[in-house]
């Protein structure tokens, strides 16, 4: 492994993105979600694969278990037995009615027990047209073909085709698994990196492993050094320091100390969302006595809730500020 990053690291400019590197092959090295994964497992070792929903956030190895199951089972006929579409392929009406079932009715040798697949990635973007299509041909073709669809949330997936699928949820990563998988990685490309750079590597990822390797690579080829400031540089999200201080200065009664912190990141340019959602992600870590903790989440509860109806502005963040610092006030009080 170690060998060949470096070879392709020495051809300039030509490495192929980390994500595609590293995927995993086989359905036993993917990184967390140990129940959805041992039941893959369970279908590879078996043979006898249901049709399939994989639904879960992006960047939770949905797709990659997808297609390391269809290598397992089909082994040497992966490519003439697996047709792949995403939401990037035309997928209307007529793709269902022709290509797909151009390939449900095509005959392929496999060995015993084993299907043709098909792959729908991205099948909550299908039209409720093309699904309703889909539903009969997943039953005509059952004997020969099965069928695996990745979505963010199952439930735009429409309840005839939920019905005819065994549904495997996959969540969002652990910190540690993210870290586990990014130090194979790091060893393996010989990246220079301090510990706080990782973290600040897995802050900015939340749980997806796609841009925990994107946000790493893009450091690495950026700035050669993998430390906290350049990973917030190349993700350009509010740093959480610049958050923390924000909410320190609320708690310690300095408003408008906290104000200017804010008006501070907001000339930065950041979205509103992001503001908001870094400070919902500190205040859940911060070390705040419980009542408090529980009235500030709330508080950044109904102001995202207002800034995601529109009212995305400066004017709702300090909105915020001034409700946690009256919370504040009412705890000191009790």
């Amino acid at each position: 492994m170690a060998a060949s990053s470096s070879s392709s690291v020495s051809s300039h400019g030509y490495d192929i993105p980390w994500v595609e590197k590293y995927r995993p092959t086989k359905v036993a090295d993917i990184v967390g979600n140990e129940d959805a994964v041992s039941r893959l497992q369970v279908i590879a070792r078996d043979g006898n694969m249901p049709n399939l929903i994989l639904a879960g956030p992006p960047g939770t190895g949905k797709t990659t278990s997808i297609l390391a199951l269809a290598h397992e089972l089909l082994g040497p006929n992966f490519r003439e037995a697996v047709l792949e579409l995403n939401a990037s392929d035309e997928r209307g009406i007529d793709v269902v009615r022709n290509k797909i079932k151009m390939f449900a009715q095509k005959k392929v040798t496999l060995p015993l027990g084993r299907h043709k697949i098909i792959i729908l990635d991205e099948a909550d973007s299908m039209t409720s047209g093309a699904q309703q299509a889909l539903r009969r041909t997943m039953e005509i073709y059952s004997n020969s073909t099965r069928f695996a669809l990745a979505c963010n949330t199952s439930s735009k997936v429409i309840e005839p085709i939920q019905s005819r699928c065994a549904l495997v949820r996959f969540g969002r990563l652990s910190d540690q698994e993210i870290l586990s998988r990014l130090m194979v990685v790091v060893e393996a490309e010989k990246v220079p990196y301090i510990p706080e750079g990782l973290e600040a590597i897995i802050f900015t990822a939340d749980g997806d492993m796609r841009q925990a390797l994107n946000n790493l690579q893009a450091t690495y080829s950026g700035f050669r050094f993998v430390n906290q400031e350049n990973v917030f540089k190349v993700c350009d999200q509010p740093h959480p320091l610049h958050v923390k201080n924000i909410v320190r200065n609320i708690l310690e009664g300095k408003f408008d100390d906290a104000c200017s912190g804010l008006k501070q990141l907001y000339d930065l340019g950041y979205s509103p969302t992001d503001i908001i959602t870094t400070f919902f992600r500190i205040i859940k870590n911060y070390d705040m006595a419980e009542y408090l903790k529980l009235e500030f989440m709330k508080e950044t509860g109904f102001a995202h809730m207002r800034i995601c109806d529109g009212v995305g502005s400066y004017l709702q963040l300090c909105g915020l500020l001034a409700k946690l610092a009256l919370v504040r006030e009412t705890a000191k009080a009790a």
